[in-house]
């Protein structure tokens, strides 16, 4: 079974983040620059939230708010799950789906490693299930040699 820490493994420990003084219009500004849905929110070097797109869309642009006087910490998500690097795969997307979330920090001995996002597990459950058939594909092969 896969875990949290062969997914960073496979697409790196890069960790996209803003100030939650930061302008909500800077953090869409870094996501698309980024090409990520989520920042992580970092003050004075402790992990202090995340903003999503979701974020964004329902906090500031269906409440009429303005992008660029609207700061982070008005409508960062707070109270945030978080995984380690020794939870399988199957766990994060029972957790994202039953809490309906997109990104998951990872924490390490209280520590900020990464973070992965629901395409990172399918990514990484897609890439599983090719190695497999490659080794199904693999033994009939030797075993067809055989007979």
């Amino acid at each position: 079974m896969k875990t949290v820490g062969y997914v960073l493994r496979m697409k790196g420990y890069d960790i996209h983040s803003i100030e939650p003084e930061a302008s909500m219009y800077d953090a869409i500004e870094k996501m698309a620059d980024k090409g990520v849905g989520a920042l992580l929110v970092i003050d004075s070097g402790e992990f202090v939230g995340i903003i999503t797109e979701r974020d964004y869309a329902r906090k500031v642009i269906l409440r009429g708010r303005s992008s660029k006087e609207t700061a982070v910490r008005e409508i960062m998500t707070t109270n945030v799950l978080y995984v380690s690097p020794n939870y399988s795969i199957e766990e994060c997307m029972e957790l994202m789906t039953v809490k309906h979330i997109r990104h998951l920090p990872v924490m390490s001995s209280n520590k900020l490693v990464g973070v992965i996002s629901q395409g990172d597990l399918v990514k990484a459950i897609i890439s599983d299930q090719k190695s497999v058939i490659k080794r199904l594909e693999n033994y009939i092969l030797e075993n067809a040699k055989l007979t």
